[in-house]
């Protein structure tokens, strides 16, 4: 299982470069959405599945993609997921009608929801050095983060000057690079306790996270008055109770509910949780922000994120070298404050802000991404077994992966209510369904007063929105003092590798092992 330095960082370049286009898929499809409606002649319904269908699988797939890869190789289900990811983004960019589409989504999910946590299991096996390990992590986390906003940046680009398919066949040269660099050095490892794979556990998961996700989606966008969403949300729940009573009876579950019994792992999970909803708050409130009130193309949209961005990039950098000496419990508060920052001055956005304050704020939200992200999730993962890793990240990235599905159809209900609220007497179809068509509306009129007025309902809107994720992140900075060490056994052993240097180890700090 010994890899020399050279190989082992080759390596973890290749599986940044596969989480880089799962990044980039999970946003570059919203600036081919329009084109797409014409193309296919899709619906909206149409339109709403082609990026719902791949994330529903994402989340349902992830837990037994873990389990099959401790079972049976992560190196070769991870090989065999890239190839599927390659196959189904060729499937995507040559499909012919709505449905082909939408069940190359599907596909495209399955395969990454393979990509993500078996990429991420085998980094303690490259890496067994605590300290490289953890520099190792906010890579691979910085790589999945940057494609997020380069998606639309990259997009916005291909359709100016190709056609729609080609945001999908960006991803084939990057993932046949990224499958034979892994068939090449990374080692294969697996869980050397061979269990049965857990089919009911299995069948429970996906029931449950596909009702779940779905039930949060169907009310994001219906409001909270629709049955069927609600029906299909507590299916999906009432799938995860039971799935959490067969997983403490079964012999040979599909997860171990005593992950959470680990102080690193339980606590990693939650403020990588967290941090995902911040994000996704931004996420979802500033292209349309730009689109709506700045009156940016989607290209431009993609790149007045960059700020973002750089920020990202400075935090996880700062992550990289402080951790060590400042320990889990600061980084972790600290990123906290940096978020609940960054989100508070972006809702104070006015109609009229100038763009350097967006700017700034989005910058913020950025830097605090990448100061607590890294660090959290690295916490989670150096509290398990290399055996372990395999169950354990898949089931870390599925949390986050239901997170941001949650978090889009929460904060999307208050985005939309406030703004509705504020529109009054216009708040009438299609004004009301949205801000782009009452934008749309107001300009086809040329009514400014009208614009003003949507505009302004907007910002309103994503104020109430932000206020909300900055109150999250206010409100865990006490919960990071009281729960966290002050050291975690990685950031100690990191500080250790410099040889005779003095570290403090407070009696009272968590530990744990697996």
């Amino acid at each position: 299982m010994n890899t020399d330095s050279s190989r082992r960082w080759l390596a973890l370049g290749a599986l940044a470069l596969a989480m880089l286009t799962i990044g980039l898929d999970m946003t570059v499809l919203t600036v081919a959405l329009p084109t797409l409606a014409v193309d296919l002649n899709a619906n909206n319904g149409a339109l709403q599945w082609f990026s719902t269908a791949y994330t529903l699988a994402l989340a349902a797939v992830m837990l037994p993609a873990g389990a099959l890869g401790d079972r049976y190789g992560r190196k070769k289900i991870l090989l065999g997921a890239l190839v599927v990811f390659g196959a189904a983004s060729l499937a995507c960019a040559f499909a012919t009608t709505s449905g082909q589409l939408i069940a190359a989504r599907v596909v495209l999910g399955v395969a990454a929801a393979g990509m993500i946590p078996l990429s991420m299991s085998v980094l303690p096996v490259l890496f067994p050095n605590p300290a490289q390990r953890a520099r190792a992590m906010n890579i691979w986390i910085t790589s999945t983060a940057i494609g997020l906003p380069l998606g639309p940046i990259l997009g916005g680009w291909l359709i100016d000057n190709f056609w729609w398919g080609s945001v999908f066949l960006i991803n084939v040269p990057m993932v046949v690079f990224g499958a034979v660099a892994v068939a090449a050095l990374v080692p294969e490892s697996r869980n050397p306790d061979r269990r049965p794979l857990d089919l009911p556990g299995t069948v429970l998961s996906v029931a449950g996270m596909l009702g779940v996700t779905y039930g949060f989606i169907r009310l994001g966008d219906e409001g909270w008055g629709n049955g069927f969403g609600w029906g299909v949300l507590a299916a999906g729940v009432i799938a995860f109770v039971v799935f959490i009573g067969w997983q403490r009876r079964a012999a040979f579950a599909l997860i171990d509910l005593g992950l959470f019994g680990s102080h690193g792992f339980r606590w990693g999970t939650v403020f990588a949780v967290l941090i995902t909803f911040g994000m996704f708050g931004l996420f979802f409130t500033v292209p349309q922000y730009y689109q709506a009130v700045l009156g940016t193309d989607a290209l431009g949209s993609g790149l007045r994120l960059l700020p973002m961005i750089g920020g990202l990039l400075v935090g996880s950098r700062l992550s990289d070298k402080l951790l060590p000496k400042l320990g889990v419990r600061t980084m972790v508060t600290a990123a906290m404050v940096v978020l609940a920052l960054g989100l508070g001055l972006g809702a104070l956005t006015s109609v009229g802000a100038a763009y350097w304050f967006t700017a700034t704020w989005i910058a913020l939200v950025g830097a605090g991404m990448g100061l607590g992200m890294p660090v959290s999730m690295a916490v989670a993962m150096d509290d398990l077994e290399v055996a372990r890793a395999g169950m354990g990240s898949a089931l870390l990235q599925a949390l986050r992966q239901a997170a941001g599905t949650i978090a889009v159809a929460l904060l999307g209900t208050v985005l939309a209510t406030v703004y509705r609220g504020e529109l009054g007497d216009l708040n009438v179809h299609p004004i009301g369904d949205s801000v782009n068509s009452g934008v749309a509306v107001a300009k086809s009129t040329g009514d400014a007063s009208m614009l003003e007025h949507v505009q302004s309902a907007f910002v309103h809107g994503m104020g109430a929105m932000l206020w909300a994720c900055a109150a999250i992140c206010v409100l865990a900075v006490p919960l990071a003092l009281r729960v966290l060490p002050r050291r975690s056994a990685a950031a100690v052993r990191a500080a250790e590798v410099v040889p005779g240097a003095p570290v403090a180890v407070d009696a009272t700090e968590s530990t744990h092992v697996g």
